[in-house]
């Protein structure tokens, strides 16, 4: 198969070699080599003598299956005259063909020895030699303190940051202790890699970032042109060999290793066992191939029986977990029932004691209104009747004033009259002692006595009219007094009242506190009523999870028992297929087309038969198998058709 066996690779690739030693072998060539050997650099002067030992060496391994067409191809292709003038070109073909030849004599003589190499085995040891050249073809010189310094090792410490699985391996080869340079690094790093069988994969993700490869590489060089991408290829069929190499640090510092071609200058008559030899590392492949896939097949196999212990282990724990989980949904079931009757009973009465506390409590708001009312008239008559009591004390002192007043008037009239009785007893005895002046004076007193007549007259009349007075103020006295009296038995029956309205209202005071007292209960009540619907609401959001929990794991039962089906049948079409071989089929299984250089063969992964391109384009992910692989377009269809009714 093409895309299988590694050494069908380097037989179909030796054709170029065979190019180069026709074109090589022309007139003018040893001016050019001159040439060529004048613009060379140091690091490079060993392009010559591989130049002519690679013509010997493919002119033995090739000359079997290429005779016909050595003329066609050197006259069909005048273009690589031109070519080989560049002295990168032939040195990147030259290199290329040694990489062919060491690979094939690498893989052969291991599938013929059929053991774990070691670090002593020639043809491995040749082939990091012929690796170390490519990967330092083109290499750029870097200057550093101490002089100039050329060494692979840049390029590969980049891998580390491109793919961090390699991250093992540079930071074992920066831990040991006996490599003391770059160049010694790069080759712990080459051999650990190849033990791992993950050279392919590191150098693949490095020649895919050429932009970073600039930096270390001129822009001839193998690694950044084709035949880079050609090696990373071949070094894919490396992964057939288990090697187990001693990594030393005093052997890996060593100069460059020069390459050896006798192991690749082999008599003629070997070609003749060429056809044999393919066929059997085919065998061998096929058979390499089988027991990988038996491997696999056994690893799935018990993975698939460990998942199916540890899935009946988990399921008969999510049967016990789930009759646990009934049981205690039916108990809480249960009690939610009975907190659902006690919460109806408990509503009803708090219903019933609410309705009948605010009856109460309209009642004694009516009444504290009334009472409200009859005492805001109240204090409004007492307020009244105060103001008429002041104001009648008012009138009362200025009665008492104007008496004090009259009462002063008549003891001022009083002494006036006293006066004038003196001024009287005087003028009397004046008259006596004067009697002599009288007649004199007859006129004089005539007229005193109309004074006093008169004086007489006027006090008898002041006399009355004080008596009146008084008298007026007697009785209004005794009346003030009467009204007095009256309006203080009045003022003491308003007192009386006032305070049997007080204990009344200390009466309604208490009863509203014990109505406070009530309705603090009844939020209490409510409270717990709360916080019983919160529980409720909890147990119900509790019995939906378990609910949901039982579903879950019910689908995922399910699920976990079609996958079980789907690995069995997956099991039983793997081991009811067989991997057809390529003699076997010498045209497509579909349809029905001869193969040839241009339609090349292709084995689908599922069912093992041989395709074409074309009919077996399609790639899918299937168990057995990490990536997603090559299938035919009847095996596309019927798994993605069980993958549609999987979903």
């Amino acid at each position: 198969m093409a895309d299988e066996d590694p050494n069908a690779k380097v037989e179909c690739e030796d054709v170029p070699a065979k190019e180069e030693e026709t074109e090589a072998t022309e007139p003018g060539q040893n001016d050019v080599a001159d040439e060529v050997q004048k613009d060379k650099r140091a690091d490079s002067s060993w392009s010559a003598p591989i130049l002519s030992f690679a013509r010997k060496a493919t002119e033995t391994l090739s000359s079997a299956g290429l005779k016909g067409s050595d003329t066609s191809q050197h006259t069909s292709d005048p273009l690589k005259t031109a070519a080989v003038k560049d002295p990168m070109v032939v040195e990147r073909s030259n290199l290329l063909s040694m990489m062919k030849l060491s690979i094939k004599v690498l893989i052969q003589s291991s599938l013929s020895l059929g053991r774990t190499l070691d670090s002593e085995y020639p043809p491995l040891q040749q082939f990091f030699v012929v690796l170390e050249h490519c990967l330092k073809h083109g290499l750029k010189v870097r200057k550093t303190f101490i002089g100039q310094n050329k060494s692979i090792w840049a390029p590969l410490e980049l891998i580390e940051k491109l793919c961090p699985e390699s991250a093992d391996i540079s930071t074992s080869v920066r831990d040991m202790p006996g490599i003391k340079t770059g160049l010694g690094r790069a080759r712990a790093w080459l051999h650990l890699a190849l033990m791992q069988k993950k050279i392919a994969d590191y150098m693949k993700e490095l020649i895919n970032r050429r932009e970073l490869l600039g930096e270390f590489y001129e822009p001839g060089a193998l690694i950044m042109e084709e035949e880079g991408a050609v090696i990373v290829g071949m070094l894919v069929g490396l992964n057939v060999i288990d090697a187990n190499l001693c990594v030393k640090g005093e052997d890996l510092d060593s100069q460059v290793g020069v390459i050896d071609f006798s192991m690749y200058l082999k008599d003629p008559q070997a070609t003749e066992t060429t056809q044999d030899d393919s066929k059997m590392t085919a065998i061998l492949d096929q058979k390499h191939y089988i027991e990988e896939l038996n491997r696999h097949l056994s690893c799935t196999v018990t993975d698939l029986q460990a998942k199916m212990d540890s899935l009946e282990k988990t399921n008969s724990k999510l049967i016990e977990e789930l009759t646990a989980a009934t049981d205690r949904i039916n108990a809480l079931r249960e009690e939610q029932e009975q907190l659902k009757q006690e919460n109806a009973h408990i509503l009803q009465t708090s219903q019933r004691k609410e309705e009948e506390l605010q009856k109460e409590l309209e009642l004694q708001i009516g009444l504290k209104q009334e009472m409200e009312v009859a005492m805001k008239l109240l204090e409004k008559d007492t307020h009244e009747k105060q103001d008429t009591l002041v104001a009648l004390r008012q009138q009362l002192d200025q009665v008492k004033n104007l008496n004090l007043q009259m009462f002063n008037k008549a003891q001022e009239s009083d002494r006036v009259a006293q006066k004038k009785e003196e001024d009287m007893e005087r003028l009397e005895k004046k008259m006596i002692q004067m009697e002599a002046a009288m007649k004199e004076l007859e006129q004089r007193l005539q007229n005193s006595e109309n004074v006093r007549k008169n004086t007489d007259e006027s006090q008898n009349e002041l006399r009355s009219e004080m008596k009146g007075k008084v008298n007026a103020l007697q009785k209004r006295l005794t009346d003030l007094d009467t009204l007095r009296a009256g309006l203080e038995s009045e003022l003491s029956t308003e007192k009386e009242q006032r305070q049997n309205l007080q204990r009344e209202l200390h009466r309604e005071q208490d009863n509203s506190a014990e109505l406070r007292t009530q309705l603090q209960q009844l939020q209490g009540l409510q409270m717990e009523l709360l916080d019983l619907r919160q529980e409720k609401k909890q147990l119900q959001q509790l019995c939906e999870e378990q609910e949901q929990a039982l579903q879950e794991m019910g689908l995922h039962l399910s699920q976990s028992k079609l996958k079980m089906e789907d690995f069995k049948e997956v099991n039983k079409a793997l081991k009811g297929h067989a991997w057809l071989k390529d003699d076997e089929a010498t045209r497509c299984k579909q349809c029905q087309k001869e193969f040839s250089i241009s339609r090349r063969k292709h084995h689908c992964r599922n069912c093992g038969d041989i395709y074409c391109n074309s009919c077996s384009s399609n790639e899918l992910a299937l168990p057995s198998y990490p990536r997603p692989v090559r299938v035919c377009d009847i095996c596309h269809s019927l798994l993605l058709q069980r993958s549609s009714i999987r979903s």
